[in-house]
């Protein structure tokens, strides 16, 4: 880079800090919507040093006056009327706030800020000095990007090659291999459904994909076969959700995936009124890492009963004799695997998924169903027989209901502590 670009990037630097400044004070829209094309235009110029030096001034520089939050909060609290309330509001909203607000309404706006977080979340742990620009997009984002404001397309293969480019690339949890992998996800008995933002209509945010077929899936493999034969429509009795995968790190936090499930259901329910059971095959992160580490004996379960399980099932698993990586490196499978450890894996996951989920460490995928109101279903051993699937799960995989009509009720149970299973998760309890 020559000193010149050098000198151009310190002037748009300043530039851009000082229009951010300016916009503030603006009311014209005509003009505010020419110095947010302003700010933008200088930013991207910008290197990724002089885009963290701008993130620091829109931390530091952009904040609510203390002498006014302070002046406000106690005309408020000395008069709790609707005029203080609104005051006080309007004193404690980050100006910052209306600035990224000023910056979104203009052509190209939303994407990047959407990409300025992207950018901001990788930094966020060695710069925590941004985590108030960082809270304030995350904030902004769960308005600007509500379900209701969002458009549910079914992804198939008449979609924009871009479009499936995009399901290749952020497929995150059964990899898609190559397009021929991708077209038998999209056939008749496979659905794929994206949110898509009005603003940015060639990006999928997040997108699921269903399988439809005769009874409930208890493996992922025939699932995504790639040369397994298409299910005729009549056959349809369940629809099995078995990915789920978010495409926009930028946002982070902002809940999306909760919606597009019911969305989907409601919609297959009357595309196919023979369905009868919506259900997901998911996997069981950090499980096996959950068993390495003891099980954390003692450090969360006050039922002694379910802290003697643990102790028995650990004691038949045997890891201290050979680790759960010797293991699988010494050919562990569980098409060979006893009677005695395959019945202790499927009890310590069960008590993993129906007791530990509530806990702080729960399984992640386990609080994003049972907190979006499904049941614990069903525990399925050999379920998926990947290098990843043995390394992370011992193979096993689980089906999370979700019956229509009770989603409110299971999800008010798990916000209270309470994990809503099955008879066939409760025989193995």
């Amino acid at each position: 880079m020559t000193i010149l670009q050098k000198i151009s990037q310190v002037r748009s630097l300043s530039r851009a800090i000082n229009a951010a400044k300016k916009i503030l004070t603006e009311r014209g829209e005509a003009n505010s919507a020419s110095m947010a094309n302003d700010i933008l235009s200088q930013y991207r110029l910008l290197n990724e040093d002089q885009k963290l030096s701008f993130y620091h001034a829109l931390a530091t520089k952009f904040n609510p006056d203390p002498s006014i939050v302070l002046k406000v909060a106690q005309d408020y609290a000395a008069e709790p009327s609707g005029k203080n309330l609104i005051q006080l509001t309007k004193a404690t909203d980050p100006p910052r706030q209306e600035l990224l607000r000023r910056i979104n309404r203009v052509d190209g706006g939303t994407k990047e800020i959407v990409a300025m977080r992207r950018h901001l979340i990788k930094i966020l742990d060695k710069q925590p000095e941004l985590k108030p620009l960082d809270y304030d997009l995350q904030h902004l984002f769960v308005s600007w990007f509500n379900p209701g404001f969002l458009k549910m397309h079914r992804v198939d293969w008449r979609s924009p090659a871009h479009i499936l480019e995009k399901i290749i690339q952020h497929e995150a949890v059964h990899e898609i291999d190559g397009w021929d992998d991708l077209r038998r996800r999209l056939q008749p008995d496979r659905r794929c459904f994206a949110f898509f933002h009005p603003q940015l209509p060639d990006e999928p945010l997040i997108f699921v994909e269903v399988a439809l077929v005769p009874e409930i899936a208890s493996a992922i493999g025939p699932l995504v076969n790639k040369k397994s034969d298409t299910v005729d429509s009549s056959q349809f009795k369940a629809a099995i959700f078995y990915s789920i995968s978010n495409c926009e790190p930028g946002l982070k936090g902002v809940s999306l995936g909760n919606f597009l499930i019911k969305r989907v259901a409601t919609y297959l329910k009357n595309e196919f009124p023979s369905l009868k059971t919506f259900v997901t095959l998911s996997p069981i992160p950090g499980f096996m890492d959950w068993v390495i580490g003891g099980a954390h004996l003692g450090n969360h379960f006050t039922d002694q009963s379910v802290v003697n399980k643990v102790a028995k099932y650990l004691e038949q698993i045997n890891l201290k004799k050979q680790s759960w990586p010797e293991k699988i490196s010494s050919g562990w499978h569980p098409d060979t695997a006893s009677e005695e450890e395959k019945n202790a894996m499927i009890g310590l996951c069960a008590i993993y998924l129906a007791k530990f989920s509530v806990m702080r460490g729960g399984n992640p995928v386990a609080k994003f169903h049972l907190g979006n109101g499904a049941q614990l279903y069903r525990i399925n051993w050999a379920g998926d027989l990947s290098k990843k699937g043995i390394r992370q799960s011992a193979s096993l995989m689980v089906n999370y209901l979700y019956d229509l009509d009770k989603i409110e009720d299971n999800h008010e149970r798990f916000v209270n502590g309470e994990v809503i299973y099955s008879r066939l998760v409760s025989k193995i309890l």
